[in-house]
């Protein structure tokens, strides 16, 4: 057996054992839930069932345990079908980051019930080390390589850097969305000039080459990103938001531990679940104003 897999066994064993309440030992009313016979989830970036069992199952059952409600993975193909999802009742919790969660609130009443930081989750921006860019001024009629449409920290968090350096990314700089993998291997191979993402990518595909030549460094990181966060649908009352809120709150340890057991969920080790508010993410919505992408979140 995997050592993750046996850890996130005996949390689940622990938490069975001791129980988990509240300080005034309440659980979700069940009889005010959609459906009180389940809460239905769903994770927006993980496609099947096969793959979110392998990676949210100790958190499903942590947190049915936490919530004392039954908990039913609802696979969704991307943002827009979770969207779907929600308009047709058909799923009840979302975990989604925060350029999703800026397009679902704009097509729905969904509510962001409570944030998850990501430790290190900022974007950077990075050329050649024998590159004369020194300074995001300097990235002026350059090529920008860049990951997905969309993706917070490798579309969106970049864009911003290039908007707070006084440039217009429609006109000042050339961006190629490239995908992670195409969009290191352009910078590596000189097909552009520099390269924009998360700083977990930066480290991953960039640091590690630090004993090679060329070597790349970063000309600029950007401010934290906003926390990826549970969406909950607007068929929740005011109370029961509240409720879910405060047991999450309360048991973030345990959910947090379960959470970053999954195989692709590792950044959220040493996360925080923490209070949210619509307008944290507001620097999201500026950036898809400054692309021109305005009617995407309306």
């Amino acid at each position: 057996m995997k050592r993750r897999h046996f850890l996130g066994y005996f949390l689940l064993f622990l938490v069975g054992c001791t129980g988990v309440q509240t300080a005034n030992g309440d659980r979700l009313d069940r009889q005010k839930l959609p459906d009180p016979e389940q809460l239905r989830f769903a994770v927006t970036d993980v496609r099947g069932l096969e793959k979110l069992t392998e990676n949210y199952d100790n958190f499903r059952q942590s947190l049915a345990t936490v919530l004392g409600v039954p908990i039913t993975f609802i696979p969704v193909e991307n943002m827009s079908d979770a969207v779907l999802a929600l308009q047709s009742n058909r799923v009840d919790l979302v975990l989604a980051g925060p350029s999703e969660y800026v397009a679902i609130r704009s097509r729905t009443n969904a509510i962001g019930a409570i944030a998850i930081t990501r430790p290190n989750y900022y974007s950077t921006i990075a050329v050649p080390d024998d590159s004369p860019i020194r300074s995001l001024s300097d990235l002026k009629g350059k090529i920008l390589a860049l990951s997905d449409i969309g993706s917070t920290s490798g579309h969106l968090g970049p864009t911003k850097m290039l908007i707070d350096a006084g440039l217009d990314p429609k006109t000042d700089v050339t961006l190629l969305m490239l995908g992670d993998e195409g969009s290191v291997a352009a910078l590596k191979n000189g097909e552009v000039d520099a390269w924009g993402g998360s700083a977990v990518d930066y480290e991953t595909f960039f640091a590690a080459d630090s004993a090679t030549a060329p070597q790349f460094r970063q000309i600029a990181k950007g401010p934290p990103l906003p926390s990826d966060l549970f969406i909950l649908s607007s068929r929740f009352s005011p109370e029961l938001v509240a409720q879910l809120r405060d047991l999450m709150s309360s048991h973030q340890d345990t959910l947090v531990q379960a959470l970053a057991l999954g195989e692709s969920t590792s950044k959220y080790r040493g996360s925080q679940l923490v209070p949210t508010q619509d307008s944290d993410y507001d620097v999201i919505r500026e950036v898809y104003q400054a692309i021109g992408q305005g009617d995407f979140i309306r």
